[in-house]
């Protein structure tokens, strides 16, 4: 017989650790290699992590609801040898196979006195790891203007992590941030990672229930977002006879042989992506006083999972991939979306994302613009219109087009509204002209 460790899996690169939410199996059951045996939360996602052998469970070291850092014997496995000669060495590094959905942060603990970090040189792989942080603690210190430098971390070689940080505000509910973040309110009351959302009283009769992981995910977002840029949104109305005539003649034999679903949408993912290179501005992001140009064109595409919310899977390098590949890339990442395939590098680093209301009949809207991006674009309903047209000889007619509501979310603080505007008006005129071909 051989014990097999159960190790705590990186979700990502820049994930230094991750919390135990449930175990699917008790001690003495038996496993199967490659089946789900724990529950993890990470700062992006949850999922669903398999044994690395088969055997039976010999005992948890881990309890649920314990947050470790990546690389910890969470549990171990009992096998024969020839099973455990067949296994592949745990690894940290090499993330598992994961059924992903959005998590809930990490409720906010009791402030307590962290031990000093010990001081490392300048340089070193620890002071990186301390100092880095992962991308949401750094996030949240920035909106309180917390230096993550001067707080002592609780992970990997005195790294911060987000528990550190909630404690950190949680002692000083009312202090003044330090440097206060771009565009956040002064003013704006304690709650989650110190902001308020707003709360109501339940009457009696009322039926209450706690928001599931991913809309609790999904709210904290959201609420971050509105406070943390300058939003505005413009109104454009775009004509797609063109592309509608197009998918009428070729969508049969696009279909027969891509074996893909020809829709509306990587025609628009194509202009768009044709645009932002003419516009780098919405292809942008704010750092401090700073404006981050974007050099790659990763698309963020809204995707509703029913029941639950929200997951914005994106498609990188976009403009690398012809009306074939967009489409092809956008099907599969929406179906395993769906079904809670995705693997976490699969929803970062959009930088500009689309949202497609008008599936559920919605004829506009006004979408709020993701963290770390600055622009996002709203697509209403699609559907037919009667439209005055002007002749080649100057004489208007009536016609019936195909037309859809378009919608841009900018942030203000770097994108005025002529360059929202300039960016829209060129994708109009590029959809209403395109080529009457597949390419």
């Amino acid at each position: 017989m051989a014990r097999i460790d159960v190790i705590m899996p990186q979700m990502g690169e820049s994930i230094a650790e991750g919390t135990v939410s449930r175990w699917l199996k008790a001690v003495g059951d038996t496993v199967k290699r490659d089946e789900p045996i724990f529950e993890i939360s990470t700062d992006k996602v949850d999922a669903e992590i398999p044994s690395p052998s088969s055997g039976v469970l010999l005992e948890i070291l881990v309890g649920e609801g314990k947050t470790v850092e990546v690389g910890t014997v969470v549990a171990r496995l009992e096998t024969d040898a020839a099973a455990a000669a067949a296994a592949p060495a745990p690894t940290a590094a090499a993330p598992a196979p994961a059924t992903v959905s959005v998590p809930a942060p990490a409720a906010p603990v009791a402030a307590s006195a962290a031990p000093a970090a010990p001081s490392a040189p300048a340089g070193s792989v620890e002071e990186r790891l301390r100092t880095k942080s992962s991308p949401l603690v750094r996030k949240m210190a920035a909106e309180h203007g917390v230096e993550i430098a001067s707080l002592s971390g609780t992970g990997i070689a005195g790294r911060v992590t987000r528990r550190d940080l909630e404690a950190h505000l949680a002692a000083a509910p009312t202090a003044a941030p330090t440097r206060p973040a771009p565009g956040a309110s002064m003013h704006a009351p304690a709650g989650v990672g110190g902001i308020e959302q707003g709360s109501a009283t339940p009457w009696p009769g009322d039926r209450v229930e706690p928001m599931s992981k991913m809309r609790k995910a999904t709210s904290d977002h959201m609420f971050t977002a509105k406070r943390v840029a300058a939003h505005v949104t413009s109104f454009f109305e775009v004509d797609l006879t063109r592309i509608a005539r197009i998918r009428a003649k070729e969508r049969a034999n696009f279909e027969k042989q891509s074996g893909q679903k020809l829709t509306y949408l990587p025609f628009i993912c194509r202009a768009v992506v044709q645009q932002l290179k003419r516009h780098p501005m919405l292809n942008s992001a704010v750092n401090g006083t700073d404006i981050i140009f974007r050099q790659q064109y990763n698309l963020g595409i809204a995707v509703a999972i029913e029941p639950t919310g929200l997951l914005v899977p994106v498609v990188k390098r976009a403009d690398e991939l012809s009306l074939t590949g967009l489409t092809r890339t956008i099907n599969d990442l929406a179906a395993r979306a769906r079904t809670k395939k995705l693997q976490p590098q699969e929803l970062q680093d959009a930088t500009f994302t689309i949202t497609n209301p008008g599936v559920f009949g919605s004829l506009a809207g006004t979408p709020i613009v993701p963290v770390g991006t600055s622009a996002i674009l709203g697509l209403g309903a699609i559907e037919k219109r009667p439209k005055v047209i002007t002749g080649a000889d100057g004489e208007d007619t009536i016609a019936i087009r195909t037309c859809a509501y378009f919608s841009l979310s900018f942030d203000h603080r770097i994108i005025d509204g002529a360059d929202a505007d300039r960016f829209m008006a060129d994708l109009k005129a590029s959809l209403e002209s395109v080529s009457e071909t597949l390419e």
